[in-house]
């Protein structure tokens, strides 16, 4: 694959909002298991990453819906590192990822200015900006769903955001995070987040926990947004 020659600064600074520090409640419904987080500040896409940039990045359109402003979907954990990456050498910073695709070694510096997939507790503090619900409001208003997403991914940013400006993130795509979810059980399973357009109300929540295979697994429902360190 080429990755273009330039990605125009400004597009990228204006897809960012900041989050503030804060701490997060965590559960994993399957063991029961309940924990905090503390979050430090950092910067979040305000959509998925649509197709138009993956294309940009990446020279790919792997998605089963076409469209530039619709969400990337059909994309592997692996693959949306691999854009991270891409875009933190097009802007000329330090990538976040060490890839060595023959072993399947994947090492993450969460410390560099570079593009990065946000942490599970990163992106359930964000969905719900700083609150404990589980929904930022009424499901239709907020998110694409099975019985309002006419069978399909839908343009980002036509529901309402959340109170920091973060739109769909829930419904449309499921959105991959960095973590692995438990490596005693699952292996290298990664963690996704948010809902998709065909999912029911109930599984369409800022607490909804997936995984699956970070190198095989892409379904056209599944995609991702980015984040990056808040620079001082």
């Amino acid at each position: 694959m080429e990755t273009i020659k330039k990605i125009d600064k400004e597009v990228i600074d204006e897809l960012f909002v900041s989050i503030p520090a804060g701490t997060v409640d965590m559960r994993d419904d399957r063991t029961k298991e309940s924990w905090s987080v503390d979050i430090n500040c950092f910067e979040f896409s305000k959509y998925p990453i649509t197709q138009e940039l993956y294309k940009a990045v990446t020279n790919e359109s792997p998605s089963s819906f076409k469209g530039d402003k619709l969400p990337v979907e059909t994309v592997s954990w692996i693959e949306a590192v691999i854009f991270c990456n891409r875009l933190s050498d097009s802007l000329e910073k330090v990538k976040c990822y060490t890839i060595d695709l023959e072993t399947e070694k994947i090492t993450l510096n969460s410390k560099t200015n570079g593009f990065r997939l946000p942490t599970e507790a990163e992106w359930q503090y964000a969905c719900q900006a700083g609150t404990k619900k589980i929904r930022y409001g009424e499901l239709s208003q907020i998110a694409w769903h099975k019985k309002n997403s006419f069978n399909q991914t839908q343009e980002v940013g036509l529901k309402k955001p959340n109170e920091w400006g973060l739109y769909d993130m829930l419904g449309n795509v499921w959105e991959w995070c960095s973590d692995i979810y438990d490596e005693t059980a699952y292996g290298s399973y990664r963690v996704f987040r948010g809902g998709g357009w065909c999912d029911q109300e109930r599984s369409v929540m800022a607490t909804t926990r997936r995984r699956s295979h970070p190198f095989s697994f892409k379904i056209d429902d599944l995609g991702f947004r980015i984040a990056t360190n808040l620079q001082k």
